[in-house]
């Protein structure tokens, strides 16, 4: 559960039966059940629902006591089972092989629940890729895991020491960059996404940094009712990437 020591081992942690499940087979190093899971699973196997077993033979498990997986677990209701994988790892040249990529790059992000729903949400608006700067929570963090509902194991994503660099090298590659910032004149809507598209999402209180909110092509505004200021990152960022999944379904991409 500590940052330190998964970045010293390369592995993270994964708790639920769904989160093995969708596992990727060769990043699992160990899985850990409960001994009333496994006799459910095996009974389950006998009765033919042989799918998620036959995945566990594959990958081997080890089974505890409900006190030791209890000290284990970092939920307060476990599942009974708990898988460490190997800590996957991509490079921007990979991220952007895809035309017309769609990015998220957050900055100082510190909300773990937070990063792991812009990462499931991203994974249904068909994302290309999320990229971080050192500053933004763990993507590890035990909360993020969970909060992603399985959409870390499919969406790649990237942790940079200069995030200002990283947006200039996407310029380079043609990338426009939108800055949601409440300086924005221009709706969001009213902007063309249908090409290589980024959007920068700042820190939750403070927003984005003003060296890179400036490397921004364009600032843009989600228009609010009421007294509100702002819209939570996680709902900024998906309201965001819907509409460029809007505008790209219209353009038939």
């Amino acid at each position: 559960t500590k940052a330190k020591e998964r970045r010293k081992d390369h592995v993270f942690l994964a708790e639920g039966v769904r989160m093995c499940e969708e596992a990727p087979v060769k990043n699992v190093r160990e899985v850990y059940l409960t001994e009333e899971l496994e006799q459910k699973l095996r009974q389950n196997a006998q009765n033919g629902d042989t799918a998620f077993w036959d995945k566990l033979q594959q990958t081997g498990f080890e089974t505890v006591s409900p006190e030791v997986f209890a000290k284990m677990a970092d939920t307060q209701t476990p599942q009974g089972i708990l898988t460490v994988l190997e800590q996957p790892s991509y490079d921007l040249t990979q991220l952007l092989e895809q035309p017309e990529p769609l990015f998220l790059i957050l900055e100082n992000l510190q909300d773990p629940g937070n990063l792991g729903t812009m990462i499931r949400t991203g994974e249904g608006a068909g994302i290309t890729g999320v990229i971080m700067n050192s500053q933004t929570v763990d993507i590890f963090n035990p909360k993020t895991i969970r909060s992603t509902m399985g959409s870390v194991y499919r969406v790649p994503f990237l942790y940079v020491e200069d995030i200002c660099e990283t947006v200039r090298e996407l310029k380079n590659k043609g990338i426009c960059t939108y800055a949601a910032h409440l300086k924005g004149t221009g709706s969001y809507d009213e902007q063309d996404y249908t090409k290589g598209t980024a959007f920068l999402i700042g820190n939750e209180g403070n927003g984005l940094t003003d060296q890179l909110a400036d490397l921004a092509d364009t600032y843009i505004r989600i228009p609010m009712y009421g007294q509100l200021e702002s819209l939570n990152a996680a709902v900024a960022s998906a309201v965001l990437m819907y509409e460029t999944q809007r505008q790209r379904r219209k353009n038939g991409k």
